[in-house]
C-alpha cells in the first residue's frame, strides 16, 4: 500500500521535533555553561568549518545527486545493479572523504585563516579554533557517510531512522559540556571531542537499517562505473546550487570574525532558532519530496510530478510566514527565556535578538529554496540552479559590504534573508517559465486565506506581547508562563482563521 506524501513528511517532521528538542536542550546548557565568550566563539568556527562541507557535500549536492540517480535505479534497475551501484560509490565517497580528511587535519590553521581571518590578530581564539578543527575535522569523513546512508534508507521509502539520527551528536555534545569539559584545561575543547563521538555514534545507529533493506554497502573502487560518473558530473555544479544559504551563512561569519567578540556566538543563535522551523517543516518536505519526484521524472509522470511540487510548495507556505511572524515579533522574548541562563546575559539577548529578526525575514524562502531546488534536481537539471546560486552569492557578499556597517552583525542575518529570497524566486521563475511545475487551480483564493490568518496571529502576537525590558526583569518561571501564553494563542488563532477561511486538512493529502 503506498505511502501518502504526507504521512511521510508527518514521520520526518515528528522525529526532527524530537532532535530539535534536544538540540534547544544543548544550546540552554551551552549559553549557561560558555555563554558568549572567545572559547566559544572559537569552538562554533571548528564546528562550522566541517559542519558547512558536511551540509555543503553530503546533505548538499551529493544527496541532489544522488537521490535521483539511486531512485533511477529503483525504478528501472535490479536489487544486484542497485547494490553494485551502492558498493562503487561507497568506495568511491569513502576514499575522497579520507584524503580530504587527512590533508585537512595537517593545515588546520590554513582553514582557520580562511574561514575566520578575524582570528588572526586574536592569538587566544586562533589558536583554539585551529586546536579544536584538527579533532572536529574527521566529523567531515563520519557525518558524510551518515547522509550516504541516509541518502539510500530515504531512497527506499524509510525516512524516521535518518532524521532521528541527528539526536545522537546532541546527546553526545550534552554529554560533553557536563562530564568532559569540567576535566579539562580548556573546557570548550570538551565539546570538540563531543562533535567527533557524535559522529560514530550517527555512523553505527544508520548500518543495521541498511542491512535489513539488502543494501549495506561493500565499498569498491570504480570510477568508470557510469551510475559513480552520472553522480560526479550532478555533484560537481551542484555544490553552489543547493547549498547557497550554508555559503552565505559561512560568510557570515568570516565576515563576523572582524566584529566584536561574542557576534559570531549571537549570529550562531539566532540561525539556530531559526532552523527550528526550517528543519522540522522546510527539510523534512524536501527529503519525501526529492525521492518522490525523482520516481515520477523516471516514470515520465509530468503531471504528477507537478501535483507532487505544488503539495509542497503549499505546506511550505501554510508553515513559513507564520513561524517568520512568530519569530520576528517574538525574538526577544523567544532568546531570554531559552537562553539567558548562566554566561549569557541581558546583552547577549538583546543582540542576539537583532539577528533573529533579521532571520526570520528570510524564513520561507529558507524553506522554498529547499523545494524548489527539488524541482530542478529531480529532474537531474544542475546548471539553472547553479546559475541562480552565483547570482545569489554574489549578491550577498555587496549586501554583507553595504550592511555590516550600519547594522554589524545583524545586517550580515539580513543579507541572508534578501539573497535566500531572491535565490527562491528565481528558482520558482525558472520553473514556471519552462513549465517544469504548473501550479494547481485555488492558489489565489488559498492565498488569500493564508493572508487572512497570518495577520490575525501577528494581531495577536502584536497585542500580547510585551516590552523587552520587562521580559529581562521577569524570572525563569514568568517568561515561561508569558511566552506559552503567548504561543498558545497566536497557534490557536492561525488554526482557526484558517477554518474559519475554508482550508481543510483534506486538501493536503497528496498521494504517491
Amino acid at each position: 500500500m503506498k505511502k501518502s506524501l504526507l504521512k511521510s513528511g508527518y514521520v520526518v517532521a515528528s522525529m526532527t521535533v524530537l532532535t530539535r528538542i534536544v538540540g534547544l536542550a544543548r544550546e540552554i546548557i551551552f549559553a549557561n555553561v560558555f555563554g558568549a565568550s572567545a572559547g566559544f566563539d572559537a569552538f562554533l568556527v571548528a564546528f562550522k568549518i566541517p559542519n558547512f562541507m558536511r551540509r555543503l557535500f553530503a546533505e548538499g549536492a551529493f544527496s541532489q545527486a544522488f537521490v535521483p540517480v539511486l531512485s533511477e535505479y529503483r525504478q528501472n534497475r535490479s536489487q544486484k545493479e542497485a547494490q553494485i551501484f551502492v558498493n562503487r560509490m561507497a568506495g568511491t565517497l569513502g576514499l575522497t572523504l579520507f584524503i580530504v580528511t587527512a590533508i585537512a587535519v595537517l593545515i588546520t590553521p590554513i582553514f582557520v585563516m580562511i574561514f575566520a581571518p578575524g582570528f588572526i590578530h586574536d592569538p587566544t581564539r586562533f589558536g583554539l579554533a585551529s586546536a579544536m578543527l584538527r579533532i572536529t575535522f574527521p566529523y567531515l569523513l563520519l557525518i558524510s557517510l551518515t547522509a550516504f546512508a541516509g541518502s539510500i534508507l530515504n531512497s527506499y521509502d524509510i525516512f524516521s531512522i535518518p532524521a532521528i539520527t541527528p539526536i545522537l551528536l546532541n546527546f553526545s555534545l550534552i554529554g560533553a559540556a557536563l562530564f568532559l569539559a569540567p576535566h579539562l584545561k580548556n573546557p570548550v575543547e570538551g565539546l570538540a571531542w563531543g562533535v567527533f563521538i557524535g559522529g560514530i555514534l550517527q555512523l553505527l545507529l544508520q548500518l543495521p537499517f541498511l542491512k535489513y533493506i539488502k543494501l549495506l554497502p561493500k565499498p569498491q573502487l570504480c570510477w568508470r562505473d557510469p551510475g559513480v560518473n552520472r553522480v560526479l558530473k550532478l555533484m560537481v555544479p551542484a555544490i553552489l546550487g543547493v547549498s547557497v544559504a550554508q555559503i552565505s551563512l559561512m560568510l557570515d561569519t568570516l565576515f563576523a570574525s572582524f566584529l566584536r567578540e561574542g557576534s559570531i556566538t549571537w549570529l550562531y543563535y539566532s540561525d539556530r532558532l531559526t532552523n527550528f522551523p526550517l528543519g522540522v517543516f522546510g527539510v523534512a518536505l524536501a527529503i519525501v519530496v526529492l525521492p518522490h519526484l525523482s520516481r515520477k521524472h523516471a516514470a515520465k509522470s509530468k503531471a504528477e510530478f507537478s501535483a507532487a511540487l505544488d503539495w509542497a510548495l503549499r505546506c511550505v507556505l501554510l508553515i513559513g510566514p507564520p513561524s517568520a511572524i512568530g519569530l520576528l515579533l517574538l525574538a526577544g522574548p523567544l532568546l531570554a527565556t531559552i537562553l539567558q541562563h548562566g554566561q549569557f546575559n541581558d546583552f547577549d539577548v538583546i543582540m542576539a535578538s537583532k539577528s533573529l529578526m533579521a532571520f526570520s525575514l528570510g524564513l520561507p524562502a529558507f524553506m522554498l529554496i529547499k523545494i524548489l531546488a527539488s524541482g530542478f534536481y529531480s529532474t537531474q537539471d544542475i546548471k539553472t540552479p547553479v546559475k541562480i546560486a552565483i547570482i545569489a552569492l554574489c549578491s550577498n557578499m555587496v549586501l554583507n559590504l553595504i550592511l555590516i556597517f550600519p547594522l554589524a552583525h545583524a545586517g550580515l542575518a539580513l543579507a541572508t534573508s534578501l539573497t535566500s529570497s531572491l535565490n527562491a524566486g528565481l528558482l520558482l521563475w525558472f520553473l514556471l517559465k519552462r513549465k517544469i511545475y504548473i501550479p494547481q487551480a485555488g492558489w489565489l483564493i488559498y492565498g488569500l486565506r493564508l493572508g487572512f490568518a497570518n495577520a490575525a496571529m501577528a494581531a495577536i502576537l502584536w497585542f500580547l506581547n510585551a516590552k523587552l525590558s520587562a521580559w529581562l526583569s521577569w524570572n525563569s518561571l514568568q517568561r515561561v508562563e508569558h511566552l506559552l501564553i503567548i504561543l498558545v494563542a497566536a497557534v490557536m488563532t492561525y488554526i482557526i482563521c484558517l477554518l474559519v477561511a475554508g482550508v481543510r486538512p483534506s486538501h493536503f493529502k497528496a498521494k504517491s
